[in-house]
């Protein structure tokens, strides 16, 4: 029994394509079969795959069924958590999206799910992504500082999400605690955030992240070990569409 992650799956059966690597990069072609594959050899019904973040291109529940019953058809146990483009998941009605596709797939927001003594916990957390301003040799000289005290307000909100899951798992005894995100724990320009701080706070012994996908954002955060907890990036092409293990 293991347990798996990964995120961008940025599926697309009934909705339109609109990211322009996805679209032409070699990596994307064909990757729904590359993955459904690597699970089907590497993943057992008695392990467990969190998904993090960005399942669909679909803007409304309609426009993802396909999409979620081809993660449905995975192996194992499936664990999802939220990205910035999974609009067919409103988060005040995350109780409906459970009701309907129990015991199929968890959806996670505001809660913690277990893993043998681990308490997983997630958000979908947020940092600021600029836009920069670059001198001639590519080094950031400034960015938008509208943008980044807006950027300031999602963190906030997120950190407050992902404090809730951390404080229902610890009432309930649980003191290890594998932590996931959509965004990367820091951006650019930082070195440690608020979520690397609340992930050392509780003793978190990992926080796996997505997003940042293209080769050019493969090294945009933390990887390996920092301070005290080991930071992985699991967004698909950066996997070359193969589960990693976590435990």
């Amino acid at each position: 029994m293991s347990l798996y992650a990964i995120g961008d799956l940025h599926l697309h059966y009934q909705s339109v394509l609109k990211a322009p690597g996805q679209l032409h990069d070699r990596v994307w072609k064909n990757h729904e079969e590359k993955f459904r594959k690597n699970c089907g050899k590497l993943l057992t019904e008695e392990d467990t795959l969190v998904l993090v973040g960005d399942h669909s291109w679909g803007k409304n529940l309609s426009e993802c069924e396909l999409d979620l019953q081809y993660i449905c058809d995975l192996p194992g146990r499936k664990i999802l958590t939220r990205g910035n483009h999974d609009m067919f998941w409103d988060v005040k009605k995350t109780g409906q999206l459970n009701d309907l596709y129990r015991p199929h797939l968890t959806f996670l927001q505001d809660s913690y799910e277990t893993y043998q003594d681990y308490a997983i916990v997630g958000t979908k957390g947020f940092t600021f992504e600029g836009p920069f301003y670059l001198d001639r040799c590519g080094r950031i000289v400034d960015w938008d500082e509208k943008e980044e005290i807006h950027a300031k307000k999602l963190v906030d909100r997120e950190l407050l999400r992902l404090r809730k899951s951390f404080e229902l798992a610890k009432a309930d005894g649980y003191r290890k605690y594998i932590m996931f995100l959509h965004y990367p724990p820091t951006n650019i320009l930082e070195e440690r955030s608020g979520f690397t701080d609340m992930a050392e706070e509780y003793g978190a012994d990992q926080v796996i992240y997505a997003h940042s996908h293209g080769e050019s954002r493969f090294h945009d955060s933390i990887h390996g070990v920092f301070r005290g907890r080991i930071y992985h990036l699991v967004s698909g092409d950066f996997l070359r569409w193969k589960p990693l293990k976590i435990l």
